[in-house]
């Protein structure tokens, strides 16, 4: 790319990016044709988030109109919605989701309670990223598609983490990272759009093929190309599946299901430190876990106390997260392929220690 530029971006780009569709495709059981790589966002790299924003942007909301989220939603996703909702006067139901909580009833209920005869979206996670919930968004797409409730699924951290099948979901939107669980460079990511909302849909920024007779739809034309950036992270999407793909006998299905015994058994350790009893079934898991810990002290700082106490004197780095509901913090671990269980292990240890000196 940057040592015969015209030759990359014309004539190598447009092959390799459909090859890369196409892999991606394959893995997250869509047709190519609803697929597009996320666009640069106002300088900053694509991922779901910029999923998101896309969508909010060009949704036909009204004055009055209600969109539908929950208090497990990433916060820069419920700002885009509360912005988004704002400029065209429409209106924000954030439902409450219990955590700890028993079955996925809960989140069934406390959704679906929520809609109204003008309830128009609903973003909903996948996976939540402060409580590591997967949803049971099969369910909910059925149930609020019936009401007449378009969705728009956050899959942040879906891709790698849980099996897809898109075209079987059939969600208005889903959007997803594969920086991730699937370990691509940052800066790829993906929206899925269902045919008849595609016409609807346009790139945050607007650029050369709006307009232009070529190949393809006019929604992938539009997403197609967004200038001269790199696009070297999407280009290597068949080259890492394979080989995350290959690392197990069983494949893609084994190493999600490693990654699923190891974080439950993790959240087992962590649960004993803190005498607490797990706050969902492990089958409302895929390879994120969070556990409830007692009130912080009072702090400025954007990292949470006790985040920087593990990581400046035991060197471990697990994430402090918090909800915007009791319990308001939570620990958060994860567990990939690499990941041992000596590691949380020392995070109980050391989670200990700090929990005895308050």
């Amino acid at each position: 790319m940057e040592s015969q530029p015209c030759r990359f971006m014309l004539r190598e780009l447009p092959e390799l990016l459909e090859r890369a569709r196409g892999a991606l495709a394959s893995f997250v059981k869509a047709d190519r044709e609803n697929l597009v790589f996320l666009p640069n966002a106002t300088a900053v790299l694509p991922n779901a988030t910029a999923g998101v924003n896309t969508v909010l942007a060009s949704f036909p909301f009204r004055p009055g109109d209600r969109l539908l989220t929950t208090s497990h939603d990433y916060f820069a996703c419920h700002n885009a919605l509360m912005v988004n909702a704002e400029r065209r006067g429409a209106v924000v139901d954030t439902v409450s989701i219990p955590f700890p909580l028993s079955s996925e009833e809960e989140i069934v209920e406390g959704v679906l309670s929520a809609v109204t005869p003008k309830t128009r979206l609903a973003l909903l996670d996948h996976v939540s990223s402060p409580t590591g919930l997967v949803f049971p968004v099969g369910r909910l797409l059925l149930e609020l598609q019936g009401r007449g409730v378009e969705c728009l699924v956050d899959g942040a951290h879906a891709p790698g983490m849980l099996p897809l099948e898109l075209e079987t979901l059939r969600p208005a939107f889903y959007t997803g990272n594969l920086h991730k669980w699937t370990c691509l460079p940052k800066g790829a990511a993906f929206l899925y759009v269902r045919p008849d909302l595609q016409e609807k849909i346009r790139p945050l920024s607007i650029s050369h093929l709006r307009e232009e007779n070529g190949e393809g739809t006019p929604f992938q034309r539009e997403f197609r190309w967004q200038g001269t950036r790199d696009y070297t992270p999407w280009l290597v999407i068949p080259e890492a599946l394979s080989f995350l793909g290959s690392l197990l006998p069983g494949g893609w299905e084994e190493l999600r299901e490693n990654n699923h015994r190891k974080v439950v058994e993790g959240r087992r350790v962590l649960a004993e430190v803190l005498n607490t009893p797990p706050p969902c079934p492990p089958g409302l898991l895929g390879s994120l876990a969070s556990l409830p810990l007692p009130p912080s002290e009072s702090s400025s700082c954007e990292i949470d106390p006790l985040q920087e106490r593990l990581y400046r004197h035991y060197h471990i780095e697990v994430p402090i997260m918090t909800l915007s509901q009791p319990p308001r913090r939570l620990i958060r671990i994860s567990a990939q392929i690499y990941n041992r269980k000596e590691e949380y292990k020392a995070l109980a240890e050391a989670l200990g220690e700090e929990l005895r000196r308050r």
